[in-house]
């Protein structure tokens, strides 16, 4: 629930604190003194737009800062609030609650805080959605539109899950439907695309290029290029280590070999331990320059005796660079290509099997998509019925006996170029919204009897009022622990019926936290806690305080009939008063 508030320079509140309690608590001033600027401190928490026009004047920037805690809430939306914590990183309080703030600048951006990490807008509102609700008149003007109908009714029924299964049939299935539309409509370009890589393919599969062969043939080719200074400069290093071709005789005494067995045999033979030492020393060159004359041996007989072999490496050279430049920078790029090409080819199936294939495929997934709307219209269709029957019952506690509520759900007819048509069993062609196939509708008459018509052409403000305030009660029963805002909810209501709302709001209060703001004293009668925004100073600054007993009945007189000091009036407001807790008794 919402604990505290602190406001600051936002509208007529300079700066103000208001700390709430469970049950119901109304929000009552004067006209003007700024008592809607608190719900509008709420919206921001909830991640509406900031608007720079309503920072105070004077000041640089409005900050509207709120405590919330969930000691009270379902055990599963707890967990839900801490995987939001969790994912913004955000952290509680000392004793388990958690700060949500909003600052709106004058002129720069506004900045959301969210457990003393700063957070998007968007996800200060997905923290406070799970724990806050509030209705005004705009929600009232909402509720008009047929997509708040149908959430309104999909929240009574539950239909969680069996909506999740519809979406993600219905994605897999508008995929599915594109790719066909996509290969019907582009099958010869298709082919052709086809054509093209298939080419690509043989010629690169008849060169049958190894990954890193280009860099690999130019270093061979150099190699080649040189073969004679090559040849020269090696056997003119073998002569000079080994004195030439042991297998032809020839012997060279001026050899390094030679040279450096005769100086390692003559300090060896001597008795002095440092020149044996150097002699062991050469004797380990003399292995070294033994190996480098083999392997220069080596390297000499692996030279090819002809030039033939260097035209056969510049014609594979020529053969690479044709695919170089064709697909790729280098040999590894057209390798990778021509993978990629293998595997667009193989999405390239435009025969007719697979064409078949496709559209089997679509059908399937369409009659798959249609159980599951079926599925979401059944549940909604049980659903309408017992929330319209709640709703009509609440009214007629509403002072509205006559009155009756109807939940209309209907399909919705696929239009001529509509781009998601779905065939239900009984052959009927439907639009498949995001939502499902189902138009809901609320419908309304005042007078039983009468003919029902839709909400929106039906209902006057306060009849809309009551209804909106019906449906909270009856939806409210599957949530409990949360907060919820009214703004004059009672807008246009007054006498007996004002007496109902305020009953029906302390009754919701049992479950829930709710904050109301409003005129009338009937309602604000039925109240646990009293707040009052008045005016402060001559500045036109305002504040939020908490009433006592005596200044509870006061304010109660001054909302009458502007009779706060008389006699006449405050009388009239403690018996108001004690109807209302007595009601209150009564009823619980």
């Amino acid at each position: 629930m919402l604990s505290e508030i602190r406001i600051e320079s936002l509208g007529a509140i300079s700066a103000a604190n208001a700390e709430f309690d469970r049950g119901l608590t109304v929000l009552t001033g004067e006209t003007g003194t700024g008592k809607t600027m608190v719900v509008t401190g709420l919206h921001l928490l909830g991640g509406a737009r900031a608007d720079a026009n309503r920072v105070r004047s004077g000041a640089q920037r409005a900050v509207v800062e709120g405590r919330f805690t969930t000691t009270d809430i379902d055990g599963d939306l707890v967990s839900q609030v801490d995987e939001i914590l969790d994912a913004s990183g955000a952290e509680r309080d000392e004793d388990g609650s958690v700060i949500a703030l909003r600052s709106v600048s004058r002129e720069g951006p506004s900045r959301a805080y969210l457990g003393g990490r700063s957070v998007p807008a968007k996800s200060l509102s997905t923290f406070t959605t799970q724990l806050l609700t509030l209705h005004g008149q705009n929600d009232q003007l909402r509720l008009m539109r047929p997509d708040e109908q149908r959430a309104a009714l999909d929240r009574f029924a539950d239909v969680t899950d069996k909506l999740q299964r519809y979406r993600a049939l219905r994605d897999e299935w508008l995929q599915a439907r594109r790719d066909l539309v996509e290969r019907t409509n582009s099958a010869r370009e298709l082919v052709q695309e086809a054509d093209r890589l298939t080419f690509a393919l043989e010629e690169i599969n008849a060169v049958d290029p190894t990954p890193g062969e280009d860099e690999a043939l130019v270093a061979e080719i150099r190699r080649l290029s040189e073969l004679d200074a090559l040849r020269e400069a090696a056997a003119s290093a073998r002569m000079s280590l080994s004195g030439g071709d042991e297998a032809d005789g020839a012997t060279d005494t001026s050899s390094a070999a030679q040279a450096l067995a005769q100086a390692s045999a003559a300090l060896e033979h001597t008795d002095d331990a440092t020149l044996q030492g150097l002699g062991q020393q050469l004797a380990e060159a003399l292995t070294v320059v033994a190996d480098v004359s083999r392997e220069v041996g080596a390297y000499l007989n692996d030279l090819p005796s002809d030039a033939s072999t260097l035209e056969a490496k510049l014609a594979r050279q020529a053969e690479l660079r044709t695919l170089t430049r064709k697909y790729a920078a280098d040999v590894d790029g057209v390798l990778a290509w021509a993978a990629q090409s293998r595997e667009r080819l193989a999405q390239l199936d435009v025969s007719e099997e697979a064409l078949a294939g496709l559209q089997k495929r679509v059908d399937e997934l369409a009659a798959r998509v249609a159980e599951a709307a079926g599925g979401l219209t059944r549940a909604r269709t049980k659903a309408a019925k017992s929330l319209a029957k709640a709703v009509t019952a609440e009214l007629g506690g509403l002072a509205m006996a006559q009155a009756d509520f109807t939940i209309g759900v209907a399909p919705i007819p696929a239009a001529v170029d509509d781009s998601a048509p779905l065939t239900l069993p009984t052959g009927e062609v439907v639009h498949a919204g995001s939502a499902g196939v189902d138009a809901v509708e609320f419908g309304f008459t005042a007078h039983r009897g009468a003919t029902v018509l839709p909400l929106a052409k039906s209902a006057s403000g306060g009849e809309l009022s009551r209804v909106m305030l019906a449906l909270e009660v009856v939806l409210a029963a599957s949530v409990e622990g949360t907060t919820m805002v009214f703004d004059e909810v009672d807008a246009g209501v007054g006498g007996r019926a004002a007496v109902q709302i305020g009953r029906r709001l302390a009754r919701l209060a049992r479950t829930h936290q709710v904050i109301v703001v409003t005129h009338l004293p009937q309602v604000a009668a039925y109240a646990d806690t009293h707040l009052m925004v008045d005016a402060v100073g001559g500045n036109g600054s305002s504040r939020v305080r908490r009433l006592d007993d005596d200044e509870r009945v006061a304010e109660l007189a001054r909302m009458l009939a502007g009779l706060g000091e008389s006699d006449t009036g405050r009388a009239h407001a403690r018996e108001l008063l004690a109807a209302a807790q007595e009601d209150r008794v009564s009823a619980s």
